[in-house]
């Protein structure tokens, strides 16, 4: 009886140890054939990984293919997550190495939660952080450095108002572009023709199949992919205006600032294009920037003095500054003025000073006189164009200054451009709920009250009346070249309207802006001996926060244009002091004044022209 029982306890414990066994084999069957690429991948991912490559992004030339923005190779720091979450102890002292919160450092950790790819934590260091991060490389297992293309500005400050800035994506553009293919770490145009031409910039990642060891170290590459670099501009920027306008500008800047009465003249902007395609040939904007400061990640203190600057140096004033036009609006007021017949170019008004109307008069109380036309528009007489105010009221100022192209944007292809403001009566009764008074129309007919204007506005308008009344929309790049050579795309001038304004009309005004810049001319004294011939316009605009900005407008050579310039000075005084040796010098430069012998002047007269 007890061996049958024991029998049976054994036939059990055998039953029992045989179905333990045939679990086991069959679990292990199931992870082997059906769960083995699932396992066989976490394995994978603990030993192999997708090292991306950037692709170098793509180049900027100027208009006679001189290479303005490139990229250079530099370092990056990245963290590899090795079997788990990378330990704090690493974090703080990758933090401490790099001298960065450590809370910069688990943001991004927790951007690319379960993900094999490397992170990157911060991009450009120097050969002193790749040293120390090599000597302790035993303390932080899964911290790797990278080579990666760094996008290079090669003259610095120069252009940035035009070329723009590269930074690493944030979060809420992250959420708006992942459709287009855009991922956490990326690269990206944040500003100016960088932003505008991202996508063709860009270029295709490469990548590698690297297998690490257990402290996330490339040990073998696996596969590989080259990275494919983005398509160039050439742009219509002629460098060497570009940098004699740079020059020009701080330099009078640095002059006025010695000056007690001008020791805020701290911004200034200046344009210079082709009136007869749109091209522009320079854009500054001042202050100014550094962009190679965001290509590696700009610190914490470089952008506090950036954003805290009263003078705004990331603004371009050049096409978002809105100032009131002074009296470069004249030019308006007076088109308008002969085109309706509210004046003769031989009719005498007489200037005591002051309006008989109203008790405006002239800066500092000076009194031409009996003068025409002509003569007001080169001496820049308020009385006169008062009185041109007063015939022709408010709303035909209105509409000629939007025939010019006021009031709206030019199309230039950068972000950020502001529209100025035509004043009229609709405006003041919608903020203002007031109705509309003569002296306000005073005020507008010299470019004073609610009239604003941008530089590049003016200079549009400048390239109107030297070109016979086209108006085209001003453009930064003329191309769009693959790696290789071939060209992809190609821009040219685009009409966006013509002013209507008789021959005689534009021939009068063109006469009066010549003798401008001759003697007994506002802008005389510094043109009246030049060897080009150039008509020009100055203008001074009142300033209720400070001394008042000085404009001035030109064009030439006077018989057959080829740039046209627009100048402010913010707290610059009179354009005649401020403006104006600025257009000089940047004229004397793009007509090779300096180089070139006067009696050989004719001959070295600047023409745009495209080499690439």
């Amino acid at each position: 009886m007890l061996v049958k029982r024991s029998n049976n306890r054994l036939d059990v414990l055998a039953v029992i140890i045989v179905l333990v066994v045939f679990s086991l084999v069959t679990r292990l069957g199931y992870l082997q054939v059906v769960q083995g690429k699932y396992y066989g991948g976490l394995a994978d991912g603990n030993r192999i990984r997708l090292i991306p490559v950037m692709a170098p992004r793509g180049l900027f030339y100027d208009r006679n293919g001189v290479l303005m923005v490139s990229n250079r190779p530099g370092f990056t720091v990245s963290l590899l997550p090795i079997t788990g979450p990378v330990p704090d102890d690493v974090i703080q002292k990758l933090a401490n190495i790099l001298s960065i919160h450590p809370n910069e450092i688990y943001n991004k950790l927790n951007q690319h939660s379960g993900s094999f790819e490397p992170i990157r934590v911060k991009g450009d260091i120097g050969p002193d952080i790749v040293t120390k991060i090599e000597e302790r490389k035993n303390e932080l297992p899964g911290v790797v450095i990278e080579i990666q293309p760094i996008r290079n500005y090669v003259n610095n400050e120069l252009g940035a108002h035009v070329f723009g800035y590269v930074s690493e994506i944030n979060d809420v553009e992250l959420e708006k572009r992942k459709s287009e293919g855009y991922k956490s770490g990326d690269v990206i145009g944040k500003f100016g023709l960088e932003k505008v031409y991202d996508k063709s910039l860009r270029g295709r990642d490469g990548g590698g199949q690297v297998e690490v060891d257990v402290t996330g170290r490339p040990v073998q590459i696996l596969g590989k992919k080259d990275p494919a670099p983005g398509n160039n501009l050439v742009l219509t920027i002629d460098s060497r205006i570009q940098k004699a306008t740079e020059i020009a500008v701080d330099e009078q800047l640095k002059f006025l600032q010695t000056k007690t009465e001008y020791i805020n003249a701290k911004a200034a902007a200046a344009v210079v294009i082709n009136p007869k395609t749109g091209e522009i040939l320079a854009m500054v904007s001042r202050p100014t920037f550094n962009p190679n400061f965001f290509a590696g990640g700009i610190s914490t203190k470089e952008w506090k003095l950036l954003n805290e600057n009263p003078h705004h140096p990331m603004d371009n004033k050049v096409i978002s500054g809105e100032y009131p036009p002074g009296s470069t609006f004249k030019i308006i007021t007076g088109a308008a003025a002969l085109e309706l017949g509210k004046v003769t170019p031989e009719e005498k008004i007489l200037d005591t000073g002051y309006h008989w109307i109203i008790p405006k008069g002239n800066a500092m109380g000076e009194a031409l006189g009996w003068i025409n036309f002509r003569e007001a528009l080169s001496k820049s007489d308020n009385v006169y164009f008062y009185e041109m105010g007063n015939r022709l009221g408010i709303d035909n100022l209105e509409k000629y200054a939007r025939m010019f192209g006021m009031g709206v944007v030019t199309g230039i292809e950068l972000p950020g451009e502001s529209e100025g403001l035509v004043a009229n009566r609709r405006y003041k009764e919608k903020v203002y709920q007031e109705d509309w008074y003569l002296s306000e129309t005073f005020d507008a007919a010299i470019g004073q009250g609610f009239q604003l204007a941008t530089p590049l506005q003016m200079a549009v308008v400048m390239s109107e009346i030297a070109n016979g009344g086209h108006r085209y929309r001003p453009y930064l790049v003329s191309k769009v070249m693959s790696p290789s050579g071939e060209v992809i795309q190609t821009f040219g001038p685009e009409s966006t309207g013509k002013i209507q304004l008789s021959d005689k009309t534009l021939s009068l005004i063109r006469e009066s802006l010549r003798e401008v810049a001759v003697e007994g001319g506002t802008a005389g004294e510094l043109f009246s001996n030049f060897p080009i011939d150039i008509a020009g316009k100055t203008g001074t605009a009142e300033n209720p926060h400070g001394s008042d900005h000085g404009w001035f407008v030109c064009y030439g050579p006077y018989a057959d244009p080829s740039i046209a310039i627009a100048v402010i000075v913010e707290q610059g005084g009179f354009g005649a002091s401020s403006a104006v040796p600025i257009a000089k010098k940047i004229m004397e430069a793009a007509f090779n004044i300096n180089q070139a012998a006067e009696s050989d002047k004719a001959a070295k007269i600047y023409k745009p022209h495209t080499a690439l």
